[in-house]
Order: C-alpha cells, then structure tokens, then sequence
C-alpha cells in the first residue's frame, strides 16, 4: 500500500522507502494498544503514548515480540508542557508525524444525573475527551500539512450522536458530541491539505473502560480506528465510521 510509505528520493525503490508514522493517545491497554498493534503489523512506525512512561514501555515490550516498529513517549494530553515535548521529540527525532489516533479518553461519571454531576467531573472529562484530542490537532497538523499528507482519528462514542442521546451520563456524552464537532470543523478546514479528519464509534468494547461484559473484543474496536488511519488519497473526511461504515452524527 503506497499511501503507508514515504518516499525518501524521486526514484521509488524498497531502498528509499520509509514508512509513515502514526502516534496513537492512550495506547498501552485496550483499544489504543490494539491500534498500535494492527498499525505495526501494516508496517508503520507507530509512536505508543501513554501518560505513564513507564507503562508505555512495558506495552511496546509487549508487543515487540510481535514484529514491526513501535517507540514508546510518555504523553499527557491534558498538559500542554506534555505535548509540545513530544511535538518536539516528533521532530528531532522522525521529522514528520502521517497520523494521528485520538483515543485517550475517561468516563468518570457513568449513570450521574445531568442535573447533580460535579463541575469538577464535567471539566476533568472535557479536558481529556475534547481539549486534549483539539489540542493535539493544532500541535501536530502543522507536521502533516509540510508533507501535504495526514490521517486524523477521533475517537467518540455512540454516547455522543445527538440523534440517539438521552438521560444521564452528561460530562463524557457532551464531551465526545463536543469532538465531533472537532472533527468536521477541522476537516473543513483542511479540505484539500491532503489532512484527513474522521471519527470512529468502535462500539461497545471489553476494556478496562467498557467492562468484562461488552461484546466487542479489542480486535474488533480498533479495526476501523486502523481503517481509517489508513485511507486512501482522496477518502471521506469530516464524516463518522462505525464497522467501516458511515453513520449519522
């Protein structure tokens, strides 16, 4: 696949073809560490964040075994500090970053009443679910834009379609409707950068988040975050994907 390489030179040959670099947000469990895994098995050099360094290396040992190139960077996307240092470690040391997955998230007020949940719940959310993704976005865009290429990956929920939404559970729900606006603001924006901006909903998934009983494995949950990070020149931008297909915001 072409669109997962760059080329070092005008002459294309496996000599002077590098791959792409996908940085993933809250990769060491879950569905981030299954996005990882599927985009190295692809063949991108894929950057495993987490907000504890340490538990981001033990996922990259993890998954070494498996193949392929994964670097572990502590990341806390609620720090600006947080991310302007590892923009920078981008820089220094790859030059470039192709895409981006947006998948740290918290879900801190499960069930709560929309008239009795703590402000200070509906901010730590916000901050994590919405304004770190954005935040990431503006760091990093400019990365992708210098090579007139990037695949951003928002990852929501079926919590925050506003055709379906209901009661209870305000601050994470109102959190991924405000990152879906994210996603088709900046992909207006970047109509014609060659920046793709999508979002995914991978459903309801056995993690640490979604509990023992959901019925999607973690395979399942990140296989379209990975189809998305890997669209062609020309896909869908601006639009909302569960199971590889569009679905209504």
């Amino acid at each position: 696949m072409m669109s997962l390489w760059v080329r070092e030179s005008v002459n294309v040959t496996p000599e002077n073809l590098v791959p792409r670099v996908a940085l993933v947000t809250g990769a060491n469990r879950g569905i981030g560490l299954e996005v990882c895994r599927q985009l190295a098995r692809l063949g991108l050099k894929v950057v495993l964040t987490a907000r504890d360094e340490a538990k981001a290396r033990a996922a990259v040992a993890a998954l070494e075994a498996q193949g392929g190139q994964i670097v572990a960077q502590p990341l806390d996307v609620t720090d600006a500090h947080s991310i302007a240092a590892v923009k920078e470690w981008l820089e220094r040391e790859l030059g470039r970053v192709d895409v981006l997955v947006n998948n740290a998230g918290v879900y801190l007020d499960e069930g709560a009443s929309g008239l009795e949940v703590d402000a200070g719940t509906v901010r730590a959310t916000l901050e994590t679910n919405t304004l770190g993704p954005l935040q990431l976005c503006q760091a990093l865009v400019p990365l992708m834009t210098a090579h007139h290429y990037g695949r951003i990956v928002n990852v929501t929920s079926g919590y925050g379609q506003m055709d379906s939404m209901t009661s209870r559970t305000l601050a994470y729900k109102i959190s991924k409707l405000a990152l879906n606006g994210i996603t088709r603001i900046l992909a207006d924006e970047l109509r014609d950068s060659g920046v793709l901006v999508n979002a995914v909903d991978p459903g309801w998934v056995r993690t640490d988040m979604g509990g023992a009983g959901a019925p999607r494995s973690a395979s399942r949950g990140a296989d379209t975050a990975v189809f998305l990070a890997t669209l062609p020149d020309g896909g869908p931008t601006g639009r909302l994907f569960r199971d590889r297909r569009e679905v209504h915001w």
